[in-house]
């Protein structure tokens, strides 16, 4: 969506990865914008429990022509998950990173971990993926390095509490509901502690930040300058779907994105070539063969194989 125009990124971070994590950047098609024309990925919608509700969010609908996150034509058991993929995986080996993304948060949902699990002992050498909104990311972290996770999304819109309760409605944490700024400062706290926490880790961190002109347009480089200083390798800056309660707002152009992505290049580098994915995408970046005929993907197929034959040659 915002690939006009695009330049090198400026930032100068220096990032220090074994050769194990070098390759499962280089072959993640969201971590390395060269990856997105030769790797794949699934994602697998098993989690449909989320414990917040942001303002712009909305998993109701579902059709052939919806690209958002919070979509997904049905929710799988973790059985029937592991059974997709294997099916997946075996047509189309140019699939690299098998991820959890929603439709809800994952971590609130159990069935995330007993399906990586699954993935794990059945297919030890993909890149195991997950996407929250950080919630309960700190107290959640040992279980996602039991299953094996590398490569880890936060999504995280502000860093300062009264910019966040702008854009959250409400959570649920430890058998509480909070609101208004009460509730921000919860998740704003717990946010940095569990990026923190995954960084020391080792895990490979992107930021996934929601652009909502008028809210928080003029606060995301701040977000860069501090998640630079919690070694976050790559950040995100997507534009507003409007909808939900936000749905009488304006998006921003792709100009407007851009130039908070220029704005935040220097502290992080920026993924450009996002397209906002189902919750039951699988395929290339922008190519989901999920919504695709059976011709469709028999095409893609083919053509990925050449581009495989190619690079060996």
């Amino acid at each position: 969506m915002f690939m006009e125009n695009e330049k090198a990124d400026d930032c100068k971070i220096e990032i220090n990865k074994d050769e194990d994590i070098k390759r499962v950047i280089a072959q993640h098609p969201c971590y390395s914008k060269e990856a997105q024309h030769k790797f794949g990925r699934i994602h697998l919608a098993v989690a449909p429990k989320c414990n917040i509700q942001c303002n712009y969010c909305d998993r109701k609908f579902d059709c052939v022509n919806e690209s958002r996150p919070g979509v997904t034509s049905e929710v799988l058991s973790p059985q029937a998950a592991l059974e997709k993929t294997k099916q997946v995986l075996e047509a189309y080996p140019f699939i690299k990173v098998v991820g959890i993304a929603g439709p809800g948060d994952p971590l609130a949902n159990d069935e995330t971990f007993e399906t990586l699990e699954l993935i794990k002992k059945e297919f030890p050498d993909v890149t195991l993926c997950l996407s929250t909104n950080g919630l309960v990311l700190p107290e959640r972290m040992d279980d996602l390095l039991r299953v094996g996770v590398t490569t880890l999304t936060v999504t995280m819109n502000a860093i300062d509490p009264e910019i966040e309760a702008q854009l959250i409605g409400h959570i649920s944490y430890k058998g509480k509901i909070y609101r208004g700024l009460e509730a921000a400062e919860i998740m704003v706290k717990n946010q940095l502690e569990g990026i923190r926490m995954a960084v020391e880790a080792g895990l490979v961190v992107k930021i996934n930040t929601v652009l909502v002109p008028g809210i928080n347009d003029e606060h995301i480089v701040e977000l860069a300058q501090k998640i630079n200083e919690l070694g976050v390798f790559i950040m995100n800056v997507m534009p507003l779907i409007c909808q939900a309660k936000f749905a009488d707002r304006t998006a921003p152009t792709p100009a407007e994105c851009k130039a908070v992505q220029d704005k935040c290049a220097p502290y992080v580098q920026q993924m450009r070539h996002c397209r906002q994915c189902r919750s039951d995408a699988y395929g290339l970046i922008g190519q989901d063969m999920s919504q695709m005929s059976e011709e469709r993907r028999n095409i893609i197929k083919v053509d990925m194989k050449k581009k495989s034959s190619c690079g060996k040659e």
